[in-house]
């Protein structure tokens, strides 16, 4: 493709070639960079893509352009031909809720028979074929290369996590979506946004951005979520669990096995438990609905999906103690997540474990221990994805949240797999013990390293010690 069709309406200035030069790819990252190749220079938060050009030169780049991080995206859009437009694509933005529920939505429509793409934090989907991923939503580059990968394989549908970090980079400008869902907003990324109102603000954008022909699905339970779209283009489509909406849920029934769902008045059983999942399950069936699937046939559907992997995992051990495995990573992700277990177990003792990232929002750590306090019976607060922080230092900004009596129930251990340990040999027979914030996740990110640390293991392990 002419460098001149790719910078097209973007706004981006050429450092180096001509308009006719031919470019057989794009890259920002100079390491990237080769003979036939177009280098984005753009200015970033930890380093400026401008000082890199020369080394993307010597590395054999043909052209070089300076561009700010619209252009970026709108040169991605249209290196890989718009590949978005050629996908029905629906996008979640929210605190809690987005893994799961474009993970459930990829594989519901995958029942439904068609070929889909996803887009999420745990993995990448062109098809059947799987890749990693590094971001919560990946830099626009990858995405629309990943897309015109999905339209190539003959998808129908893509899912994607949208967060406000990436709406903010502008990571998500240029694609063109059909379906945009908001879940709900509570204390996150304030390490990076600063403000709540910032946050808000980011999240907001992305409705802002809308076409006329999108809709907006929103979750009318959150108290914002009709601000999202007070000045949004796209036709508004609403879902409640409690309120009068265009889609309705209630929760009838809930075990460790599942749920008995009545949504928009018919009941069906599900496989995944909790009123969070109820939200979640509600917007994959709203979404459905949206894009033409029979109400009747989405709840068939529905019920045989799974949950998604590390959102309430449930282990059963010894003495009838249930380890349940959980991403909650916020307050309100906790608060929700112990709350479904205390509604599952009123009568047996129930144990919640967590720990909260390095160099991430210090403000949820006391949160976070007030709502462990108020909802469990005995706490282990140990470490999680410490970072570069030092994990005495963050166990102190957690402790700060506990009165006396939350202190005298809390047991502190800064080796995430001894206080594992601990809590399942320690506790009564037909405890629950929830183990909070790592989720999917097989690693610990201790400084700068990924070191595997996979929670099933060490529970596994100390299931078969016990039984000996």
């Amino acid at each position: 493709m002419q460098l001149e069709r790719i910078i097209e309406g973007t706004g981006a200035v050429i450092l180096r070639g001509t308009a006719e030069t031919e470019i057989t790819t794009i890259c920002s990252d100079s390491r990237k960079a080769c003979p036939g190749s177009l280098f984005i220079a753009v200015r970033g938060f930890a380093a400026d893509g401008h000082d890199y050009a020369d080394a993307a030169i010597r590395a054999g780049a043909s052209a070089v352009i300076s561009a700010d991080r619209r252009s970026l995206a709108l040169c991605a859009a249209n290196f890989y031909g718009h590949p978005s437009k050629k996908l029905k694509l629906a996008g979640i933005t929210g605190t809690n809720g987005k893994t799961t529920t474009v993970t459930l939505l990829y594989h519901f429509f995958t029942g439904l028979g068609y070929s889909c793409g996803l887009l999420s934090t745990i993995a990448n989907y062109v098809g059947k074929r799987r890749s990693e991923t590094a971001n919560t939503t990946a830099d626009p580059i990858t995405i629309n290369s990943l897309m015109a990968e999905m339209v190539k394989e003959g998808c129908e549908f893509c899912f994607m996590e949208v967060s406000s970090i990436g709406v903010e980079q502008e990571r998500v400008t240029g694609l063109d979506f059909d379906v945009a869902i908001f879940s709900n907003l509570t204390h996150d990324h304030l390490d990076y946004h600063g403000t709540f109102a910032e946050y808000l603000r980011c999240k907001k954008l992305f409705f802002d951005r809308l076409p006329a022909k999108a809709t907006a699905l929103i979750n009318i339970d959150d108290r914002n979520g009709n601000v999202m779209v007070q000045n949004t283009s796209a036709k508004v489509v609403t879902y409640s669990c409690r309120n009068v909406a265009d889609h309705c849920c209630r929760v009838l029934e809930q075990s460790f096995d599942g749920m008995l769902l009545r949504m928009d008045g018919t009941e069906a059983w599900t496989k995944l438990i909790g009123w969070h999942n109820a939200y979640n399950l509600l917007a994959i069936y709203s979404t459905a609905v949206v894009f033409g699937v029979d109400s009747t046939e989405a709840l068939t559907v529905m019920s045989t999906l799974a949950p998604a992997p590390g959102r309430l995992e449930t282990l059963r051990g010894p003495g009838d103690i249930s380890v349940v495995i959980d991403y909650a990573h916020t307050p309100d992700a906790l608060e929700n997540v112990l709350g479904t277990l205390r509604t599952i177990c009123p009568d047996r003792e129930l144990v919640c474990l967590f720990g909260c990232g390095g160099d991430r929002d210090r403000t949820k750590r006391p949160e976070m221990a007030k709502i462990a306090a108020s909802k469990a019976d005995r706490i282990f607060v140990t470490s999680d994805n410490v970072r570069t922080e030092n994990p005495l230092g963050i166990i102190d900004d957690i402790r700060k949240g506990f009165d006396v009596t939350g202190l005298r129930k809390t047991v502190f251990i800064t080796d995430r797999k001894e206080a594992i340990r601990t809590a399942i040999m320690t506790a009564r027979e037909g405890s629950t013990i929830l183990l909070a914030g790592k989720g999917h996740e097989t690693y610990q990110i201790i400084g700068t390293e990924h070191i595997h640390f996979d929670e099933r293991e060490i529970v596994k392990e100390t299931f078969d010690n016990l039984g000996q």
